[in-house]
């Protein structure tokens, strides 16, 4: 195979401009009629072409049927992933499906198309992020065709007259909404003399830093809201020239003009006055917008997404002479995520793109990642918050060694404002940061959990939040933690720990099978048929405090949980049933404690011990512990996990 040289700089801005040149294209209306003919989706409204932007990258139906994690996590209610954000966003399926149900709407030309997209949420929640990811998706769209020269870049059928747009919609395929601006206006009787089909037509591409089809509101200072921001002004200095009814002194550089065809974001937005926002409301629905000085109005046609906290929000809501604005706003909340596999996700993504050359020990996302989930949830008194956080995980939560029979729908139901409060991504983020520039890039739960604790006593949090706050990360996650460490010392320690595991795992179904259906043993060695062993089923079952009468029943489950997977075709394995694979967790775990215990404590190893230390230390790397931090991870499970 020939080798093929990288192309070096010249060539490769060449190219970028020939394929620049290639989406450019030039015309007059009567050319850009023909292409709209051809396809009328190049004529789209505003809201139709971020509905298809949206959709084109595709969907991923989530199968709950077929996982009964996601089963757990979602009900019954069918789960739809939307590709266009998967990447980017976690935990935010049920939010992301109400945006596009605005936007699905809206393209269908309902009353959505007349009402303001809001997204309501605490701070760091990700209400920028999703309409950043918005802009930079028109940003990558192909260009679309606008009136060459106008201030708004405008459809270029607002140049057919009002008496033929019927003829021209049977012909074309599409509906055509809206009026020339008043500098189109002008242009068209005094450049070309009324011939609207030689008005020159181009291609245009969609772009933030240049305000094409993309505008931004910032908060304005509330002494000084000048609609200009809105709606563009008069240009003083041409007004020795022109008289001030003259289109020519106009400047339409405002965001509504410069969001015309795409999205005009407000930040914040009610930090403005309501005075302020009346424009916004007439912008959606009725779509226009005065004009500066003596123009009449423009009609522009553009999504608007606000967003701003809650606080803000009930603020606005409870003066009631804000009712005409309520009624024309879809709010959408954009809660913080609940799922801990998917605030894992958040960070890993945060770290990827920094430029730390971060080392990270197992464990160490997912203890900062329950710490911000802890602080998220709202209390019940149908389980502890770790349960709530595990359910809400799609993890099986055992109570007395059976499934704990709790949804996460349910607790959902219970909870009004779960997700509006509580410690941001930011937070967790700094406190990374910090530990990874203290550790030298290497992270554990150990420093990353100092480094929150730090956080948290310096916060200007109220007492009461800071007590709870620090209660979770020094009793709740330092007890969960110890859980993880010993279990992964224990699989260092044991040689092969699945293998020894699906040992464990085949016996206790021989026997347990023989005990329910009354049959013997026959050994897979010598052959022999033997009673089933009760003191071994016993030995794993009292793990998860299946005890006395409790046996029977408990053995029954198992046998016919497994037997009804085999019928479904799944592939049988020691971690098949949670409630099972637990015990045989632990009873590994409680047959290599002692060992342990005395391996990782021992100040002086004899050579045996020494032998033992060594392979643990290596099975740990290869679990993904970096070598530098495990001496710091062993001393703390010697000084918590087995004290004298």
């Amino acid at each position: 195979m020939p080798h093929q040289e990288k192309p070096d700089f010249a060539s490769l801005i060449e190219q970028d401009r020939a394929a620049r040149r290639r989406e450019e294209w030039r015309g007059t209306l009567l050319d850009y009629l023909e292409i709209v003919k051809e396809n009328p989706k190049v004529a789209a409204l505003s809201h139709q072409r971020i509905y298809d932007m949206i959709v084109r990258h595709g969907t991923t139906e989530v199968d709950a049927e077929s996982d009964p994690r996601i089963k757990r996590i979602f009900g019954d209610r069918p789960v739809r992933i939307y590709n266009f954000f998967k990447d980017e966003f976690f935990g935010m399926e049920r939010t992301l499906e109400k945006i596009v149900r605005y936007f699905h709407a809206a393209a269908m030309g309902g009353e959505e198309s007349r009402q303001v997209l809001y997204l309501m949420g605490p701070v760091g929640s990700g209400k920028s992020s999703l309409v950043e990811k918005l802009k930079r998706g028109l940003e990558e769209l192909e260009p679309f065709y606008a009136i060459d020269g106008c201030p708004m870049h405008e459809e270029p059928l607002h140049l057919i007259p009002r008496h033929l747009r019927s003829a021209f919609e049977e012909m074309l395929g599409v509906r055509i909404e809206g009026d020339l601006c008043p500098v189109c206006r002008f242009r068209l009787q005094e450049e070309f003399r009324g011939e609207y089909e030689k008005v020159p037509v181009r291609t245009v591409r969609f772009s933030a830093r240049a305000r094409r089809g993309i505008g931004v509101v910032p908060p304005v200072d509330p002494n000084n809201q000048d609609t200009s921001v809105l709606i563009g002004s008069v240009d003083i200095s041409k007004l020795d020239r022109y008289s001030e009814d003259d289109p020519r002194v106009l400047e339409l550089n405002g965001a509504f003009n410069a969001g015309n065809r795409g999205l005009v974001e407000f930040i914040e937005v009610f930090k403005n006055e309501t005075e302020y926002l009346h424009t916004m409301i007439t912008a959606t629905q009725e779509k226009f917008i005065p004009a500066p000085g003596r123009h009449g109005t423009v009609y522009v046609d553009c999504c608007i997404v606000a967003h701003s906290n809650e606080a803000e929000w009930q603020k606005f809501k409870a003066d009631h002479t804000n009712e005409a604005i309520l009624d024309r706003i879809v709010v959408v909340k954009v809660p913080y995520n609940l799922r801990l596999s998917e605030e894992v996700k958040i960070y890993e993504k945060f770290l990827k793109k920094a430029r730390f050359h971060a080392r990270i020990a197992p464990h160490t996302l997912e203890l900062a990642s329950m710490f911000a989930i802890l602080t998220r949830l709202e209390p019940t008194p149908k389980c502890d918050l770790v349960t709530k956080l595990k359910l809400y995980n799609g993890e099986e939560v055992l109570e007395k060694g059976r499934p704990k029979r709790l949804t996460a729908q349910e607790l959902m139901d219970d909870a009004r404002r779960e997700g509006m409060f509580g410690i941001s991504t930011r937070f967790i983020m700094k406190a990374l940061d910090t530990a990874l520039t203290q550790h030298d890039g290497i992270i554990h739960p150990i420093n990353v959990r100092e480094a929150l604790i730090q956080m948290v006593k310096e916060a200007d949090l109220p007492e009461e939040t800071k007590r709870q706050y620090l209660e979770f990360l020094q009793d709740t996650l330092h007890k969960a933690y110890l859980e993880m460490l010993e279990r992964d010392i224990t699989k260092a320690f044991v040689y092969s720990f699945r293998e020894q595991a699906e040992t464990l795992f085949q016996n206790y179904l021989d026997h347990a099978e023989a005990y329910v259906t009354r049959t013997k043993v026959r050994d897979r060695t010598t052959n022999e048929e033997m009673q089933p062993d009760e003191q071994f089923l016993k030995s794993i079952e009292e793990q998860i405090a299946i005890i006395g009468p409790a046996a029977d029943g408990f053995r029954q489950e198992v046998i016919a949980y497994l037997w009804a997977a085999s019928r479904r075709g799944e592939r049988i394995s020691y971690e098949s049933y949670e409630p099972l694979k637990e015990a045989i967790e632990r009873k590994l775990m409680s047959s290599v404690r002692d060992i342990s215990r005395i391996v990782t404590k021992a100040r002086t190893r004899d050579p045996e011990q020494k032998e033992k230390y060594d392979a643990m230390v290596r099975n740990l790397i290869e679990q993904g512990y970096p070598e530098e931090c495990i001496d710091t991870i062993l001393k703390y499970a010697a000084n918590h996990l087995w004290r004298d």
